[in-house]
């Protein structure tokens, strides 16, 4: 897989590789998809994060082809949904998703939510495991499963996932599930990366260093996410913006800023999104 200039591939536990910063398409109708994914492309990204719930697979997939990228070269992760975490339907889901693509395979296949009320999460995971060994999923992991529902994935099967996304960012930095997947081999993959509304970026310890970078405010919580090895996928619809992200992997953060940055995490009061012990849906 082509390196992306100035972006680290990251090794993961099964032997492939992972662009360690991406482009997430989260909230992004089909339509504008095509377009910004195309833009991101262009700009050098070479790590797309979609997902089929998001509705927009179709429109990733006609930005790859009309890149005119070879297959190869752009690392490309989609994930199960709730409702299809039945074995066979999470098997038949994956194919979905890969015609929506337009590809053979996804480079990560992802649960999107333990979703632990359900309690089907260790008959999704086998799906997955089964779609790994028929080639049309590379890679597998998780995304929103707490610590407890991992280790019963990886105690029921004997197969640990490669990546985690969690909510992650300044304001809840997880320490706790960072640690546990380090000890484990997994990656943390980080998901509202630069936190919701704007207002983890007006904080003065954020701006501050951003001033004695030369950088924006992204550009600095992108490259703390970076330095301390999570794989980050920013989204943004703004031309400019979908650039300026990328070259966050030009700035580098000192000891000292990584330590006042450390100092932002809120804990369970940071949190944004759902809880996912609590996620019914």
């Amino acid at each position: 897989m082509s390196t992306v200039p100035n972006v680290p591939n990251v090794a993961l536990a099964d032997g492939n590789t992972i662009p360690q910063l991406g482009y997430g398409v989260w909230q992004v109708e089909n339509d504008v998809a095509a377009d910004v994914v195309g833009q991101a492309l262009e700009a050098g990204y070479r790590h797309i994060d979609t997902a089929k719930v998001y509705g927009n697979e179709e429109g990733v997939g006609r930005a790859l082809r009309d890149s005119g990228l070879p297959r190869e070269d752009v690392f490309i992760t989609t994930k199960l949904w709730n409702e299809d975490q039945d074995y066979d339907n999470a098997i038949a889901a994956l194919d979905a998703s890969l015609e929506r693509l337009g590809t053979d395979h996804v480079d990560l296949y992802l649960i999107h939510w333990a979703s632990p009320k359900q309690g089907k999460y260790v008959e999704a995971w086998k799906a997955l495991i089964e779609l790994q060994k028929q080639g049309k999923a590379r890679s597998i992991g998780v995304s929103n499963f707490p610590q407890e529902q991992l280790e019963e994935i990886i105690e029921a099967t004997g197969v640990t996932p490669v990546v985690h996304q969690i909510e992650l960012h300044p304001d809840f930095a997880q320490p706790e599930l960072r640690a546990y997947g380090e000890e484990h081999g997994i990656l943390t993959e980080s998901w509202s990366p630069l936190g919701q509304g704007g207002e983890l970026l007006k904080d003065p310890v954020i701006t501050e260093i951003a001033e004695a970078h030369d950088a924006t405010a992204a550009q600095v919580v992108i490259a703390w996410h970076l330095a301390i090895g999570n794989i980050v996928i920013p989204k943004s619809v703004t031309p400019e913006r979908i650039v300026s992200n990328l070259a966050a992997a030009d700035v580098t953060l000192t000891d000292g800023e990584l330590e006042r940055l450390a100092t932002l995490d809120k804990g369970e009061a940071g949190r944004i999104g759902p809880n996912p012990a609590d996620a019914d849906f």
